[in-house]
């Protein structure tokens, strides 16, 4: 097996070699001949537009690179390991992507992402192209530290950390897929001049204007130059334009109550204060046709109620919500729209000598929403007044009342209040509105989703994940990524309870879910819900033979290095590992979800590890004879791992493979 991280290089190579074989030669891109096939479409203009900075050449090679990195299980700090399809992985996002490049290539539909903005406070990854998975427990704190403006590489580091990593997340996205970037006017330009050239520029969608924050113009706002800011900026890019459909429409939704006190407070008119309790006795007028041949039937109506929302409030003892809750469908405004069916049913009125105070129509439209049914209009008084329905416009949830306003890019209604405080974790930084996440969830996901967020600090990602899924029924699943980076000592809560930001999550998930299941036992679905995590840490190979080469100085280190290697012949794998950490980098090798099932089976007194109700069987023991390959066998496998030296002699290891390779099994030795 090669233990090696996806090869995106020779990706390139076998896509450059179905459209253009003529451009190889034993197995090498010939650029004059790619050059010729391509005629007069390759670019000699050297003053051409392009967006460079110094390191780009290296930025783009280390998103190439590969590692023999894997990604061990946690189980102590997961919840519900068995059952749960939610991964939180901690360590180093670059190197992170780059080890879930074969078993999540193409599977997640969104990336949400908050990286750092590049303020003097914040800090930016120092990714060195040499460096491998164990370095960076030696140079993470070193690494980690913030990027002043004073320095001459400021915006070249942030752009030299952001790029490989943008890169690898795009071949994690589905066909259909979506990426939201948050981001401020620090580097907003520079990002998305980036992502135009790593996404392309045909599959920019939109820039997303999120009011951030509550600036209040209180005493001294005057005192700086600049304008203060409260908006932030969500870049989002789909991974083709043609196969990415559209967004799921969504809204910002402001209950009756708090929108009337804001209409009474600002002296706004409102129009919504009649009810029609009852809509009286029905008579048969007479027949219309209207100018586009639509059949329209007119009915006069007598005996009628009309009440105000004010007079309902006294009369029926109800509070101003309750009102608009119980008469939801009955509540309306009047309104003179210029329609050509209003004009003729008045012309008909008018021709038949019918004086009335009270009108309805019947007739089947043949467009917009009610489109091919029977859709029935009234009309009052001799103006023909057409009421408008509050229900057209508001929205009842159970018994809740509330106003539809459909986002656009100027998202300005977003919850700020007590953000620092959530969960009772006070935290100032690494938090976003759980509102906010909700809208960019429920703007493009779908029944079972995969949601990826690999600068996740304290989760809000995968809180939002789960607050969605209760509230629309889904089934959404996550993956968060978070290297543990140390808390600074005068945050409130340092001594108390977290030193790392990954155990700031790993609190706030777990206050999350308990409220959630809490608030909500009583409901059904929420047997169903999905608020658990495993938990997974980035770490070198298994395998001491796979362990990145190490530079050594002199002869005798080298001699003694080869000395140690020798000796280590005898077991292949480290000391500190055991048989699961194998399994799951197996999995990882072989292009495989880290969710799936893993069962324990004794075949023949050995213990055998069964993936995925058998598509993969690893038999990781000492002894293997020849009848444990034939239970393996029994078993219809698509792939068996065992170690090299498992086999009870090497006769015993030949007619194993030759066995199961007879029976179309993969064997995979390492």
């Amino acid at each position: 097996m090669d233990w090696k991280t996806h090869d995106i290089v020779m990706d390139n190579i076998q896509a450059l070699k179905q459209l253009f074989p003529e451009a190889f030669s034993e197995d090498k891109v010939d650029f004059e001949s790619l050059k010729l096939l391509l005629w007069e479409n390759i670019s000699n203009d050297k003053e051409k537009y392009s967006f460079s900075w110094k390191g780009k050449n290296d930025a783009i090679k280390l998103a190439l690179s590969q590692n023999t990195g894997t990604l061990r299980p946690d189980f102590e700090s997961s919840k519900n390991w068995d059952e749960t399809q939610n991964i939180y992985i901690e360590w180093d996002n670059l190197e992170v992507l780059r080890t879930l490049q074969d078993s999540y290539r193409s599977e997640v539909k969104m990336i949400y992402i908050d990286p750092p903005y590049n303020t003097w406070k914040d800090f930016v990854y120092k990714d060195d192209f040499h460096d491998n998975v164990s370095s960076y427990r030696e140079k993470m704190g070193e690494n980690m530290k913030s990027n002043p403006e004073t320095n001459g590489r400021y915006h070249t580091d942030w752009l030299n950390m952001m790029y490989p990593r943008l890169k690898l997340a795009r071949n994690l996205l589905k066909d259909d897929g979506v990426i939201f970037i948050s981001i401020d006017d620090n580097e907003v330009f520079n990002l998305k001049k980036i992502c135009d050239e790593i996404y392309w520029e045909d599959n920019f969608v939109n820039i997303i204007s999120a009011k951030m924050k509550n600036v209040a113009w209180a005493s001294g706002w005057w005192e700086d130059k600049r304008l203060k800011k409260n908006v932030e900026y969500i870049l989002v890019y789909v991974k083709s334009y043609e196969v990415f459909e559209s967004f799921n429409a969504i809204y910002n939704r402001t209950e009756i109550s708090e929108m009337l006190d804001y209409y009474n407070e600002n002296n706004i008119s409102w129009k919504y204060t009649a009810v029609l309790v009852y809509d009286g006795d029905k008579k048969f007028v007479w027949s219309a046709i209207d100018w586009d041949w639509n059949d329209i039937k007119i009915y006069s109506r007598n005996n009628f109620i009309i009440k105000s929302i004010g007079q309902i409030i006294k009369d029926e003892w109800l509070t101003v919500s309750e009102v608009y809750s119980k008469y939801y469908n009955r509540i309306f405004r009047t309104t003179i729209p210029q329609s050509s069916i209003r004009v003729r049913v008045m012309e008909k009125v008018q021709e038949l000598w019918i004086n009335n105070e009270f009108y309805s129509i019947e007739y089947v439209p043949k467009s917009w929403k009610n489109k091919w049914q029977i859709y029935e209009q009234f009309y009052k008084w001799d103006k023909f007044n057409l009421f408008a329905w509050f229900s057209d416009v508001w929205e009842k949830d159970w018994e809740v009342v509330y106003k539809l306003d459909k986002l656009w890019t100027l998202w300005d209604k977003i919850d700020l209040n007590n953000l620092t405080k959530e969960w009772d974790i006070k935290f100032e930084n690494w938090k976003k509105p759980i509102k906010l996440l909700k809208s960019i969830i429920n703007m493009c996901s779908i029944w079972d989703d995969l949601i990826l967020d690999f600068f996740s600090g304290s989760s809000s990602t995968a809180h939002a994940c789960m607050e969605q899924n209760l509230e629309d029924w889904k089934k959404r699943k996550f993956i968060m990524v978070q290297i543990p980076e140390l808390i600074d000592k005068n945050e409130e809560h340092y001594w108390e309870w977290f030193r790392t930001i990954c155990e700031i999550w790993k609190a706030r998930i777990r206050r999350a879910w308990e409220k959630i299941l809490e608030e909500n036992k009583d409901k059904e679905w929420i047997e169903n819900l999905d608020v658990w995590f495993k938990v997974f840490k980035l770490d070198t190979t298994n395998l001491k033979k796979w362990e990145t080469s190490v530079e050594w100085d002199t002869e005798v280190e080298i001699q003694k290095e080869l000395q140690m290697r020798l000796q280590d012949m005898t077991n292949s794998v480290k000391e500190d590992r055991n048989q699961i950490d194998m399994v799951y980098e197996v999995m990882l090798k072989n292009w495989m979800d880290l969710t799936l099932p893993i069962q324990e089976l004794i075949i023949n007194w050995k213990k055998v590890f069964s993936v995925d109700n058998n598509h993969l069987i690893a038999c990781l023991e000492d002894n293997v004879d020849i009848e444990t390959v034939k239970e393996i066998s029994n078993l219809s496998p698509n792939i068996v791992v065992f170690y090299d030296n498992s086999f009870k002699d090497d006769v015993v290891k030949v007619n194993a493979i030759q066995n199961l390779e007879k029976w179309e099994v993969q064997v995979r030795v390492i």
